[in-house]
């Protein structure tokens, strides 16, 4: 039998946020984050946050700096930073009050990540915050909604759109790369990444997911 207890929960402009324990007999309690009451993500499977930054950091030689477009639960935060390479890691999150739950302890390992010394938090817009960058970066890890085909949030559309890939292409140093997580294949997303990168490679993997088979997906494109 499964039990939810609601942990914290917060409303902003895009709607409402929910961090709840979900407790299950047999098995360590799980901490879950819905958003507007659609499933994002657990600290049960984390490989798809962990795998998003372990492919993004084998594709360049000398990731120094690194944005990370959506804290979520901080999984693939956690593993960009354990890449000794790795000197800076922007993280930008729209969601205040989730940054917060990180660095209160209301999700408990968030204190510890933040602490890194190596770790930014931008409050703010992904799209807004590329297109206003004046740095350059060597990776951009790009997972703030489940994918162009499964949007959380109507007006994510954009992230996969012609006009902040481009912008996404100009922040980013020669050799370097955008990965961009999709819970679904995204033919559209390859077509306008290739158009604006010249290239984009599709990696699939599969996943459990409270019991059940899934298999997400990664594209990649390198700045030439």
């Amino acid at each position: 039998m499964t039990e939810y207890v609601e942990v914290a929960r917060a409303e902003s402009e895009r709607g409402e946020l929910v961090l709840r324990r979900r407790v299950e007999e047999r098995a360590a309690d799980v901490l879950e984050l819905r958003v507007n009451g659609v499933f994002v993500m657990d600290t049960h499977e984390t490989t798809s946050e962990t795998e998003l930054a372990a492919v993004a950091l084998g594709l360049v030689d000398d990731p120094r700096d690194v944005v990370v477009a959506g804290l979520g639960l901080g999984y693939t935060t956690q593993r960009v930073l354990a890449d000794p390479r790795v000197e800076q890691v922007k993280v930008v999150e729209i969601e205040e009050s989730l940054v917060g739950w990180m660095r209160d302890g209301t999700v408990p390992h968030g204190p510890g990540l933040l602490a890194d010394k190596r770790v930014h938090i931008v409050n703010a817009d992904i799209v807004m915050a590329v297109a206003e960058a004046s740095s350059t970066y060597d990776l951009v890890l790009l997972d703030v909604d489940n994918g162009p085909g499964y949007l959380v949030h109507d007006t994510n559309s954009g992230v996969y759109e012609h006009d902040f890939l481009v912008s996404t292409h100009r922040i980013l140093n020669t050799g370097g790369a955008l990965v961009v997580w999709s819970a679904a294949p995204a033919p559209g997303l390859v077509a306008t990444m290739e158009q604006v990168f010249g290239n984009c490679t599709e990696h699939r993997y599969d996943v459990q997911l409270q019991e059940r088979e899934e298999q997400y997906l990664l594209y990649l494109s390198h700045r030439h």
